[in-house]
């Protein structure tokens, strides 16, 4: 956790003087009202459709502003250096960049950030170049790392100000409306994007799929999109596909992933009518397989799935063992079309997703969530942001947002990789707080958290193999001699926030 003395050093970055360490998953409360946008109005008949260059210069882009992009493509993105290079050769200097989450694609973006383009960061992942960037104190100020609804919350707060969204769009029709399930180069739900288009002062699409058609499916309406711009490409779709979603063929994750349908369907949060998510993780999946097998066996059918959404949930929905699924974003292709083309596959927010500061996000619906882990440990916190030695390689995403709204939270994790124990005295960072996580699943045997007796008391006489978190710290020691404490260097490059807008933890330079 975040200690005074960090804390006292990041109140003095300016911007960073009002920061707050976490105090406990449900302990901040808002107060205030949620960020508005100018009021516009543009009159009939009038043309959107510009150069790029135009755009830049008519949304009065300066130095020292705020730009974003949604993470939809992944791997695929190509918006994020065509917007950024011209932008580069107008001389604008000292930006923020502020996109849901940067992949090792974004790595063409290094050039932009020695020369003084982009001097800050404010995002959910990094990783690769960028990450090295980042941890070799380059930036003006550490960057900020946010979960998904943490960063859809300080869109909506104004705590995150936003001049101008790009926003990636497959499809966009010359009134502005967007959708992302058709067009060359479709990505799926636009759930990302969302929040920046409704609260960013200048919204911006570009597309590689204009029409002159009004269209059918609209993600994102007109009348929030101010300028569109038409390029020969905005990505190959063929990157969504990749990073974190693998589906698991190891034998030990197998055996994982078996041990956690057990685990859930031993409890009373398996049911008819039930309500779930599984993260992107190879283990995830194949934790949803056994799932659906023992769904089968039972007959019955989940209400609903929520998050992230792969062709495994799409074949269950097709199957009607899931009546509806909410979708913030989309995994691989059989995902983008099913959400085009299915009525009971709902297109929704990252804000209507996760966001804290709602009446109600849809994170609060689940009974259990299945999510992955880099590393834990013995107080059940969870690092999915970093390595054993404190290098950036993922992101927070929606794992403490889902984490915190299900009723039941499962981490499924080897206890080493690499021969490296994955179970520690203490994370390297701590991404997602013990107090939401109930369950953790190992090859070695299965720990809960002393704070869930109750979930303890269904667990027993099931034939599972149920141990303690020290019992697996000591296995783990065993296996492979008790971990050296990192050792780290006191610089701060990074501030891990919370979903609430606290500070969880720090990322030290490398």
């Amino acid at each position: 956790m975040l200690n005074t003395s960090a804390l006292e050093e990041i109140k003095k970055v300016p911007g960073y003087e009002n920061k707050r360490a976490f105090s406990g998953a449900f302990a901040t409360k808002p107060s205030g009202r949620m960020a508005a946008r100018p009021v516009k109005c543009v009159a009939p008949g009038t043309n959107k459709k510009h150069s790029l260059d135009y755009i830049i210069d008519a949304v009065g882009l300066k130095d020292g502003m705020t730009i974003s992009f949604h993470h939809s493509l992944r791997n695929g993105d190509a918006v994020m250096y065509q917007v950024i290079s011209e932008i580069a050769k107008k001389g604008i200097r000292d930006l923020t960049l502020s996109a849901s989450s940067l992949s090792v694609v974004q790595d063409c973006l290094l050039p932009f950030f020695e020369s003084g383009v982009i001097r800050r960061i404010d995002t959910s992942g990094s990783r690769s170049k960028l990450g090295n960037y980042i941890q070799e104190g380059k930036l003006d100020k550490p960057a900020i790392f946010r979960t998904h609804g943490g960063r859809a919350r300080a869109i909506e707060t104004g705590e995150l100000h936003i001049d101008v969204t790009f926003i990636a769009a497959p499809c966009c029709d010359k009134f502005g409306n967007i959708n992302g399930v058709q067009g060359k180069s479709a990505c799926g739900s636009l759930g990302y994007a969302m929040p920046d288009a409704h609260y960013a002062e200048h919204v911006v699409a570009v597309t590689d799929g204009y029409t002159e058609t009004p269209l059918d499916y609209v993600s994102i309406p007109q009348t929030l999109v101010d300028y569109i711009t038409e390029v020969d490409s905005i990505g190959d779709p063929a990157g969504i596909a990749t990073g974190s979603i693998r589906v698991s063929k190891s034998p030990a994750e197998l055996v994982i992933s078996k041990y956690a349908a057990d685990v859930i369907a031993a409890t009373e949060y398996f049911h008819d009518n039930m309500i779930f998510q599984f993260g992107s993780g190879g283990m995830a999946i194949a934790t949803a397989s056994f799932i659906r097998e023992k769904m089968l066996e039972k007959g019955i059918v989940a209400s609903a799935g929520v998050g992230g959404v792969s062709g495994f949930h799409v074949k269950m929905l097709n199957e009607g063992l899931i009546k509806t699924f909410y979708d913030p974003q989309d995994f691989d292709l059989t995902a983008i079309s099913s959400l085009g083309t299915n009525p009971r596959h709902h297109e929704i927010s990252v804000s209507d997703y996760a966001n804290p500061f709602s009446a109600s996000p849809y994170v609060n619906m689940l009974d259990f969530a299945v999510l992955s882990a880099t590393e834990m440990d013995v107080d059940f916190n969870v690092n999915v942001l970093t390595d054993s030695y404190g290098k950036l390689l993922g992101a927070p995403g929606g794992h403490p947002d889902a984490a915190a709204g299900a009723k039941l939270t499962v981490i499924t994790m080897p206890l080493l990789r690499n021969r490296l124990p994955m179970l520690l005295d203490r994370v390297s960072t701590i991404v997602t707080p013990g107090e939401t996580v109930d369950i953790l699943v190992t090859e070695y045997g299965i720990a809960v958290n002393p704070g869930r007796q109750d979930v303890l008391d269904m667990l027993k006489g099931k034939a599972l193999p149920l141990t303690t978190i020290e019992e697996l710290k000591a296995k783990a020691d065993k296996l492979t001699g008790k971990a050296t404490p990192l050792r780290q260097n006191d610089k701060i490059c990074g501030l891990v926030e919370y979903r609430d807008g606290t500070i969880i933890d720090v990322i030290h330079e490398i």
